[in-house]
C-alpha cells in the first residue's frame, strides 16, 4: 500500500489516534489513505475493529474490491450491503470481522435494532471511517450515528471509536458569505468531533500534478421556438374547477414547478369539493411534469409520459367522478394535436442539438472517449438514452450508452436494482460501455479514472455536486461541460458555485489556522448546543404525535374520499412499515396476484402484491407477508388524514398527529387467528 507524499502528509494525525477530516480532491486517493490508516490501526491497537461507512450502495463493493482488498491477507474484511443476507446477522459478522464495509443505514439500523442477531453498540468499534463525510449534518444517517457518539461523549463515556472523515468538498451549507460558511464548516467538524481538517500544504504541487483539472466550458443553447397561432390553443389544457372550467397550465408556469412551490399548494387549498380538488391537482401535476420533461428533453418524451399516465388511469381506475371523466376525455380529444406538435422537428429542443455537437466532437476526435451525462431526473436519463439510440448521426461513432440511476423508489420510472447498478458500472469500467446517462448516483465515489468527458445537462445544484461531478473527468485533456440555455438560472448557479468553491477553500484555511484552544472551545459549544436542540426537537415530535386520539382519526382514500380505517387500526413493523391490522380492512382494497419487486432482502417478511382502493382503483401501497401473515402496508401520501381539527395530507408518516403502536405478532395471531 504505497502512499504518495501528500497522502502521508494528511494521515499523520490519524496515525496518532486523532479524529480528523481528510480534505483532498476527487481522484487524489482518499480511500487508499484511509485504508492505510485502518491497516496501521489494526496492527497497533489491541482488540481493534473498523467500520467503513459509505452513503452509496455501489461503494460497498467498490471499496471492498479495490483499496481494502490489500488488507485481506492479514485481516478479515467483510462487505455488507442491503441486498446481502449478512445484514440479518450483522452482530455476528461484526464479531468475526476486523473491517466491516457497509452503508451508514445498515449500521444505524443495527445500533437501534432490538434483534440480538443484528444489534451492535457504537463502542464495539475502535475506528469509524466516514466516506463523503460532508453529509454529516441535519437529519442525515451519518449525523444520526454521530449523535449517538456525541451523546455518549458528552455524558462522559470512554472508549469511543476514533473518527476519520473523507471529503472532496465540505461545501458552505447554503451560505454565501464568509461567516455563514465558517459556521457550516465548524458545525461539520463538531458533528464529527474533529480535531483537525487535513489538506496538503507541503506537497500541493505534487497533488496538483497528480490530479489535473479538466478543461471547463459553458455550452449554452438558444431558446426553443414557441408554438404559435391556433396550434398553441390545442396544446396542454386541463380541467381546473369543480365544474370543469379550463385552464392552460403552460400559460401560468411554462417551465414547470419545482416540488413544493406555492402554486400547487394554492390549488390544493382551493374552496372546491375535496375529491374534485385532489383530482384536478393530480392531473395538473402530470401536465406540469410533462412541461418539465419537454423543457429538458423532447416533446415526444413529454407526450409519452402523459399518454402513459392516462392509459394507466383508464386501466386501473373506475372513472365514476364526472371531473375525472372530463379530464381523461380532454386529453383524448387533444391527443392527436399534441402528438402532431411533439413530432414536428421545428420545435426540437436546442439543448439536444448542443449535446449532439459535444458528443460528436469528443467521440469523433478521440475515438476512445468515455463520458457521463449528468441529468436531474430518472425520466430525463431514460429519455436521453432513448434519444441517442434513435440518433442516426451519433450511431456512427460507436457510442455504447446505458442509464445509471438510484435504487430507491420513484413515481417517475422504474428503479434500478443494486445488481443492475453494479453491472452497468462494471461494464463502464471495462470499456464495454462508454457513455452513461446518470442521475446524481454517479457523482460521488465512482472510480472511473479514464473518464474524459462530463456534461452537466441542464442541472442546477450546489457547489458540492459541481466538484463531485467535475471530479469524474480525470483523464488527461478531459472536458467538463455545463450545458444549459443562455442566461438561464443553471448558468447563474454554476457561476455562483465557482465562487462558493473558492469561499470554501478560504474558510477551511481560516479554520485550520485557528488557535487550538479557540477551536476546541468552539467545537465543544456547538456540540452542547446541538445536543440540546436534538432533545427539544424530540420532545416536540413526541408532543405532536399525541395531539389526537387514534380512535378519532380516520384515513380516507385520496382519490374517492371513502373513509377506510381508523388511526387505531395501524401498527408499525420494524419501526418503518405502517400496516393495518384490522381484519375487516381487506374488504376496502384489491391486491394484485404478482408480488412487488424490491431490490433487497428482508429477514422476517417478503413483499406481496400491490394494493389499491376497491372502489376507485387508487394505489394505496403493497402487501407484506410477515411470518406467513399477510398485512397491507399503507403509503400515507395516498390518503387524507381526517382529525377533529380538520383534514391533512401528510407526505410522510412522521408528520401524523397521533401515536401508532409497534406491531405485536403474538397478540395479532391470538386475536385474529385464534392461535
Amino acid at each position: 500500500m504505497e502512499l504518495r507524499d501528500y497522502q502521508w502528509e494528511v494521515i499523520l494525525p490519524a496515525l496518532e489516534g486523532e479524529n480528523i477530516i481528510i480534505w483532498l480532491p476527487t481522484g487524489a486517493g482518499k480511500t487508499r489513505a484511509a485504508a492505510y490508516v485502518c491497516k496501521r490501526h489494526l496492527e497497533t491497537r489491541g482488540r481493534a475493529k473498523v467500520a467503513v461507512l459509505v452513503n452509496r450502495v455501489h461503494l460497498v463493493e467498490q471499496h471492498y474490491r479495490q483499496e481494502f482488498s490489500a488488507l485481506q491477507d492479514r485481516f478479515r474484511v467483510t462487505p455488507i450491503s442491503s441486498d446481502s443476507d449478512r445484514k440479518f446477522f450483522f452482530s455476528k459478522e461484526v464479531a468475526l470481522s476486523d473491517v466491516v464495509i457497509c452503508t451508514a443505514r445498515i449500521l444505524q439500523n443495527a445500533l437501534t435494532s432490538p434483534d440480538q442477531d443484528v444489534h451492535v453498540e457504537l463502542t464495539d468499534f475502535s475506528l469509524l471511517v466516514i466516506d463523503e463525510c460532508h453529509h454529516t449534518h441535519k437529519d442525515s444517517v451519518y449525523n444520526q450515528i454521530m449523535e449517538d457518539y456525541l451523546e455518549r461523549k458528552l455524558t462522559g463515556q470512554q472508549k469511543l471509536p476514533q473518527i476519520l472523515g473523507l471529503t472532496a468538498s465540505p461545501g458552505t451549507g447554503g451560505a454565501t458569505n464568509f461567516q455563514g460558511a465558517r459556521q457550516h464548516i465548524l458545525q461539520i467538524c463538531a458533528n464529527l468531533d474533529t480535531a483537525k481538517i487535513m489538506s496538503s500544504q507541503k506537497h500541493r504541487v505534487h497533488l496538483e500534478a497528480q490530479v489535473p483539472q479538466p478543461r471547463k466550458q459553458y455550452d449554452v443553447s438558444h431558446e426553443r421556438p414557441q408554438v404559435k397561432g391556433s396550434q398553441s390553443r390545442q396544446g396542454l389544457h386541463v380541467g381546473m374547477g369543480p365544474r370543469g372550467e379550463e385552464r392552460d397550465p403552460s400559460s401560468a408556469k411554462p417551465q414547470g414547478l419545482a416540488a413544493g412551490e406555492p402554486w400547487g399548494v394554492e390549488i390544493s387549498s382551493a374552496e372546491v369539493r375535496a375529491w374534485e380538488k385532489r383530482t384536478c391537482a393530480l392531473h395538473l401535476r402530470q401536465y406540469n411534469d410533462a412541461l418539465l420533461i419537454n423543457d429538458t428533453v423532447r416533446m415526444i418524451d413529454a407526450f409519452d409520459a402523459l399518454d402513459q399516465f392516462y392509459q394507466l388511469e383508464k386501466a386501473t381506475k373506475v372513472l365514476r367522478d364526472p371531473t375525472e371523466r372530463f379530464l381523461v376525455s380532454t386529453f383524448e380529444e387533444n391527443k392527436a394535436a399534441l402528438l402532431a406538435l411533439a413530432s414536428d422537428p421545428r420545435y426540437e429542443n436546442p439543448k439536444l442539438g448542443k449535446l449532439q455537437e459535444i458528443l460528436w466532437e469528443q467521440f469523433q476526435t478521440l475515438g476512445s472517449s468515455r463520458g457521463i451525462i449528468f441529468t436531474k431526473t430518472r425520466q430525463s436519463a431514460h429519455a436521453l438514452h432513448k434519444w441517442i439510440q434513435e440518433n442516426a448521426r451519433l450511431a456512427r461513432l460507436g457510442i455504447k450508452a446505458a442509464v445509471l440511476t438510484g435504487a430507491g423508489y420513484s413515481n417517475q420510472t422504474k428503479h434500478m436494482t443494486q445488481n443492475e447498478q453494479q453491472d452497468v458500472i462494471k461494464l463502464f469500467r471495462k470499456g464495454d460501455l462508454n457513455l452513461l446517462f446518470s442521475t446524481s448516483v454517479a457523482e460521488e465515489g465512482l472510480d472511473i479514472p479514464e473518464c474524459n468527458i462530463v456534461v452537466r445537462y441542464g442541472l442546477m445544484t450546489n457547489e458540492i455536486a459541481m466538484v463531485q461531478a467535475r471530479g469524474r473527468a480525470r483523464a488527461e485533456n478531459s472536458l467538463y461541460s455545463v450545458l444549459a440555455k443562455a442566461n438561464s438560472r443553471e448558468v447563474s448557479r454554476e457561476r455562483l458555485n465557482e465562487a462558493l468553491e473558492e469561499l470554501t477553500q478560504r474558510v477551511i484555511e481560516e479554520v485550520q489556522a485557528m488557535p487550538e484552544k479557540e477551536y476546541r472551545d468552539t467545537i465543544a459549544a456547538l456540540q452542547r448546543s446541538a445536543m440540546v436542540s436534538r432533545k427539544v426537537k424530540a420532545a416536540e415530535g413526541h408532543q405532536k404525535r399525541q395531539l389526537h386520539d387514534p380512535d378519532a382519526v380516520r384515513l380516507h382514500c385520496i382519490n374517492c374520499s371513502m373513509a377506510v380505517c381508523h388511526g387505531s387500526d395501524l401498527r408499525t413493523v420494524e419501526k418503518m412499515h405502517h400496516v393495518n391490522v384490522n381484519p375487516d380492512f381487506k374488504i376496502y382494497y384489491s391486491a394484485t396476484s404478482n408480488n412487488v419487486e424490491i431490490p433487497r432482502n428482508f429477514k422476517d417478511w417478503k413483499p406481496g402484491g400491490s394494493i389499491s382502493c376497491a372502489s376507485c382503483g387508487q394505489a394505496w401501497g403493497m402487501e407484506m407477508i410477515y411470518r406467513s401473515v399477510t398485512l397491507p402496508i399503507l403509503s400515507i401520501k395516498n390518503f387524507v388524514v381526517a382529525t377533529p381539527d380538520g383534514n391533512k395530507q401528510p407526505k410522510q408518516w412522521s408528520r401524523v398527529t397521533f401515536a401508532i403502536e409497534e406491531f405485536d405478532y403474538m397478540d395479532y395471531c391470538t386475536r385474529t387467528l385464534g392461535v
